[in-house]
Parts: structure tokens; C-alpha cells; sequence
């Protein structure tokens, strides 16, 4: 794993990038395939403009192996912007090879380098691997409760 790099998105990602994201999308989560140009279009709004997020991409040998989307808010109570941690994923063929965690120390990084409030996520209570990882990296089950409405 000693040719991995951990690093920012870059334009020149966009079409692996679009390629795990429908890994992630269709084959891990069971959702319908996005719109091509709708998901192409996030990507790139996110590396032109990245004051509302920005994507973490793993790259292995010329081959982007895994990604991480950061969207950024506020947090009114310490006044300061704050972090939603949106997607970790790591394509399969490399999982079990510390993808994952270098991700998400690439995440929290940046969120203490910029001065963010913190960094918050969710998982699915039955994504057992992803809770490990989150415990190993010092993440801590949040006493707020997480509601939403479509």
C-alpha cells in the first residue's frame, strides 16, 4: 500500500470518481442509478467551488480506490462552521488495507486545520465495520437524535 496517496479531487478525477460513486450508490447502497450528468455535475461543483464540500479520493497506482464528500454548514451554538462527513467508501478489491481510516483522518484533518466546530456522520445501525472504524478513529455515538422527512 506504499504507493497510496490520500488527497483532494481533482478535475481530472471526475470520471473514476463518477465510477466508484456508482459503486457506492447502486452496488452498496441498492439505489437507483443517478442521472450521469446530475452526478458528474456534483463532482464539479464541488472541486470548482469547494466553500460547500469538497471530496477526498483515495489513489493507488494511478487508480482511485475509495472517496470521502465533506458538505459543510454552520453550527450556531460555537459559531463556527462545522462538517458533515456525507459518504466514506472504498472499492472492494481494497478494503481490509487501512483505505478507510486514511480517509477519514484526511477529513478530520482538514476540519481542525480550518478551525471547524467538528465533523458529524451517520451509518446504517447495522454497518457493523463502519461503526469499528468510527470507534477506532475516536468517533462517539452522538446523544442528538437524527430525524428526516422526504
Amino acid at each position: 500500500m506504499d504507493s497510496m496517496i490520500i488527497r483532494k479531487a481533482r478535475k481530472e478525477d471526475v470520471s473514476q470518481l463518477k465510477q466508484i460513486m456508482e459503486q457506492y450508490i447502486v452496488d452498496f447502497y441498492e439505489h437507483p442509478r443517478p442521472d450521469e450528468s446530475s452526478l458528474i455535475k456534483l463532482i464539479e461543483d464541488l472541486i470548482e467551488d469547494p466553500k460547500f464540500g469538497l471530496q477526498f479520493v483515495a489513489e493507488e497506482n494511478g487508480e482511485l480506490i475509495g472517496f470521502t464528500t465533506l458538505y459543510f454548514t454552520f453550527s450556531t451554538l460555537s459559531v463556527k462552521r462545522q462538517a458533515i462527513l456525507n459518504d466514506l467508501f472504498v472499492v472492494p478489491n481494497a478494503r481490509g488495507k487501512k483505505v478507510g481510516e486514511k480517509l477519514f483522518k484526511a477529513n478530520l484533518d482538514y476540519i481542525r486545520k480550518n478551525e471547524f466546530s467538528s465533523m458529524t456522520w451517520e451509518t446504517a445501525k447495522d454497518n457493523v465495520v463502519a461503526q469499528s472504524l468510527y470507534q477506532k478513529m475516536g468517533g462517539k455515538l452522538a446523544e442528538w437524535l437524527f430525524y428526516e422527512i422526504s
